[in-house]
């Protein structure tokens, strides 16, 4: 598969995660407090989810000058397919061990993603259920 491959996969599964979310009641139930905007990179695209109540209202591709985001995750196309693998191996799993293994990178608001942690994870994991 090709650069160009991977990132226009990742990018269509990526798209599809409003559906995803809003489809899944205990989703949206644990996300209900948080309303936000998060920006997620895939490679050198930027997608902008916005997040109501726990409902995602808008994922929009960028650039957006003018959102402000309150968090932002960056990964390459590839590290994002294999997180969203059906069952992903040991450390590709899970956002936190994207992260400490320096796979993708996460900034902004702390408190924030504390606070809904398990939501955001969620979230970010639901386009795994394209291939389960």
């Amino acid at each position: 598969m090709t650069n160009t491959d991977t990132l226009g996969e990742a990018c269509t599964r990526f798209e599809q995660i409003g559906e995803r979310v809003n489809a899944t009641p205990e989703l949206v139930r644990r996300g209900r407090y948080l309303s936000t905007t998060l920006l997620v990179g895939i490679g050198q695209v930027n997608y902008y989810v916005t997040i109501d109540a726990g409902r995602i209202t808008a994922v929009e591709r960028g650039p957006k000058l003018t959102v402000t985001t309150a968090l932002t995750i960056r990964a390459e196309p590839d590290i994002w397919l294999k997180y969203w693998e059906a069952i992903p191996a040991p450390g590709w799993n899970d956002l936190s061990a994207l992260v400490k293994h320096k796979r993708a990178t996460l900034e902004g608001d702390f408190r924030l993603l504390m606070a809904n942690l398990q939501y955001v994870k969620d979230v970010l994991a639901s386009p795994r259920q394209a291939r389960a």
